[in-house]
């Protein structure tokens, strides 16, 4: 720390506050004065709580200790910390202080998180001069929109391999060349769906996937629901998902999203689509192509319900996929290959670099908070 420095504790800097303010008490309001939530702007409504600009901490849920500046005559919900500066310390400064604060140490609750105020209050706060806070603010304001440009070059770099990757997938099934075949999936694989019943959830048991556990990393059980042996012989019956068969999901966001049954342990499945692997095709080519922009189409034009969309088994079964023989499946499964790893090694690289420009902000705001970084010396 900057022995030239007094220090204090962010208590001595700022005030907290605290909201009653949830969506169902002001959904029917309307007015001049934003509302903000964990994630920006909610609404306007007929009133405000704050009447300066002030920070928003976030509290309770997902993304605990991530901090916000709002304007004067504004408010933010109750899942939301009011942090206010007193006179003689610039808010920005304050902001700055509090991203660079590790709130992971002050976290409680398991389900849901929460950090409070009385815990993180204590942290070691710089008591410097208005001006000298200033400075520092300019040069952290100057570092960070550097940062920031590298940034967004690097995340647009991203997104151009991602979109490569779907580009060429969307090249390769469009192709249709010699031996090319538009056929149904019914007419290719033994297509089924799992259970669309509710069972009564057990502690320990076998697995009941749906489609919450098909990511596009494959599948996952770390947050699977499990099922008792009556239920599970009964749903099992239905569907008799086994190692190397294709599961899709049928409901949700997620809807059209597949994956490979990778794993050799038995589970039921429910709001999921089934395509039985058989020895005339090659399931990675399948998979490639259900993960196609061309795919994603059909699904999304086949899809209905309004408070939640859904592809039936029907529409499921008559999916148009290009069949070829087994040996081209295999060459083009292989092409998709090769190239998926070259994106993926892309993607990682591009990753590292975001990942570097994270921890480069956090090594700035300690150097700016232990005094290491000055008009003179930064």
């Amino acid at each position: 720390m900057n022995k030239s420095w007094t220090y204090g504790v962010l208590d001595d800097a700022v005030k907290k506050g605290s909201s009653n303010i949830s969506l169902n008490k002001i959904k029917e309001d309307e007015g001049e004065f934003p509302v903000y939530g964990a994630k920006g702007y909610v609404q306007n409504v007929s009133f405000y709580q704050q009447e300066t600009e002030y920070l928003g901490i976030i509290k309770d849920g997902a993304g605990i200790g991530r901090v916000s500046k709002h304007p004067a005559k504004s408010s933010i919900l109750a899942t939301m910390q009011y942090i206010i500066p007193i006179e003689g310390f610039d808010i920005q400064f304050v902001n700055y202080f509090l991203n660079h604060i590790d709130f992971e140490k002050y976290r409680t609750g398991s389900t849901i998180p929460h950090i409070y105020y009385k815990d993180y209050k204590a942290e070691s706060f710089p008591l410097i001069p208005f001006s000298e806070q200033k400075r520092i603010v300019a040069k952290l304001d100057e570092c960070f929109e550097a940062v920031d440009k590298a940034r967004v070059n690097v995340e647009k770099n991203l997104n151009n391999a991602k979109e490569l990757f779907q580009s060429q997938l969307n090249q390769i099934f469009s192709q249709k060349g010699d031996g090319w075949v538009e056929k149904k999936l019914r007419e290719v694989f033994d297509v089924r769906d799992g259970t669309h019943d509710s069972p009564k959830y057990i502690n320990e048991g076998i697995p009941f996937v749906t489609q919450k556990n098909i990511t596009d990393g494959g599948l996952k059980f770390d947050k699977v629901k499990f099922i008792n042996q009556d239920d599970h012989d009964k749903f099992y019956k239905r569907s008799n998902v086994a190692f190397n068969d294709i599961i899709i999901s049928m409901i949700g966001a997620n809807r059209g999203m597949a994956c490979i049954v990778d794993d050799k342990r038995l589970f039921s499945i429910k709001n999921v689509g089934l395509i039985k692997s058989n020895e005339h095709m090659n399931q990675k080519y399948i998979l490639y192509y259900l993960k196609s922009p061309l795919a994603n189409e059909y699904v999304s034009n086949s899809s209905k319900g309004s408070a939640q969309r859904f592809i039936g088994l029907g529409k499921l079964r008559d999916f148009p996929i290009p069949f070829v023989p087994l040996e081209k499946q295999k060459e083009i499964s292989f092409q998709i290959d090769q190239l998926k790893s070259q994106t993926q090694t892309l993607e990682s690289n591009y990753q590292q670099e975001l990942d570097a420009l994270d921890e480069l902000k956090k090594s700035i705001l300690q150097k700016a908070f232990n005094g290491e970084l000055t008009i003179d010396n930064g």
